[in-house]
């Protein structure tokens, strides 16, 4: 299943333009969106802002600070510099992604509505370099997270 979110349920609501709202190390994010474009800036107030932005709102306010951090391969969370290329970066990933989860039941369901089902994302980039979240980042979590839902269930 190709994740857009020009596609139907449960794709769609796997996007990441997708509006589900949950809360992440204290700040309240709109959606996966916001949150993960707000890591290209180095201002706490003014990734508290884009955390609150949905879908195209979240990444053209993002796209301006694409040269800033791809030049300097650098990523920001609440004061804390991070390099994209790090371990310590992934692990913040996968607690962005962890609260998401926790935070957001309707994106649990679309979550185990996918079941069964391989999850790509064909317009996403496979660069680190180029991307704040690569497709393998991406749907790796997806489907860890899915595994993890599903054994809870029982």
């Amino acid at each position: 299943m190709n994740i857009g979110s020009g596609s139907g349920y449960p794709s769609s609501a796997l996007s990441n333009f997708s509006p589900h709202p949950f809360v992440f190390d204290g700040v309240k994010c709109a959606s996966m969106e916001g949150l993960l474009q707000s890591f290209k800036f180095d201002k706490v107030h003014i990734q508290e802002h884009v955390c609150t932005l949905v879908g195209k709102a979240a990444k053209y306010k993002g796209k301006k600070r694409n040269k800033a951090w791809k030049t300097r391969q650098t990523l920001w969370w609440q004061g804390v510099s991070y390099d994209r290329h790090g371990q310590e970066y992934q692990d913040l990933l996968d607690r962005a992604f962890n609260a998401l989860a926790a935070g957001n039941a309707s994106f649990r369901r679309a979550l185990l509505a996918s079941t069964g089902m391989v999850l790509t994302h064909s317009i996403g980039s496979s660069k680190r370099s180029q991307t704040v979240l690569t497709e393998r980042e991406f749907c790796s979590r997806l489907t860890h997270m899915r595994t993890r839902l599903q054994q809870a269930r029982g």
